[in-house]
């Protein structure tokens, strides 16, 4: 049966390459963090186990959302670390980073995911799809108060 949903093919299509760059970010940030979580050391060590924790349980409800969004749009979402290595800006993590280094890495790390987001945005407004606007606003708000969060823990 064929979509109808007032956006025409084209455009949906646009939106949900945008959308897919998001998941390939989310995903990996995703990955990072979780990462990050489990090999973090030192005398910060509970607070940022249990933020790292926060971001990336956030971060696997938010890939679902994603993927489901990029699907009412009639198109196949990403799923596969190929893919995602291939979409996304996002860089992956050893682990053996020190606890601060990791704290900036993650910085970087939501600001891309804000930046990808935000690129995003266009498409959707154009073609007036107010339901991936507003997931991306959401995206946008949340990364953008995380990188916040954590840049607030190292010293300048």
């Amino acid at each position: 049966m064929e979509l109808n949903i007032g956006i025409g093919s084209e455009d949906r299509q646009r939106i949900a390459e945008g959308l897919s760059k998001l998941l390939a970010d989310s995903y990996t940030l995703y990955l990072k963090t979780h990462n990050y979580h489990w090999n973090v050391e030192g005398p910060l060590f509970n607070t940022l186990h249990l933020m790292f924790e926060e971001h990336y349980t956030e971060l696997a409800t938010a890939v679902d959302e994603i993927a489901e969004r990029i699907r009412a749009l009639g198109v196949k979402a990403p799923g596969s670390y190929s893919a995602y290595s291939a979409l996304a800006s996002v860089t992956e993590a050893e682990g053996d980073e020190s606890a601060e280094e990791m704290i900036r890495q993650l910085v970087v790390g939501q600001e891309t995911v804000v930046r990808t987001a935000r690129e995003a945005f266009a498409a959707a407004e154009e073609a007036s799809d107010e339901p991936t606007a507003d997931l991306l606003t959401q995206r946008m708000q949340i990364h953008e108060k995380n990188a916040w969060m954590l840049r607030s823990m190292l010293a300048e």
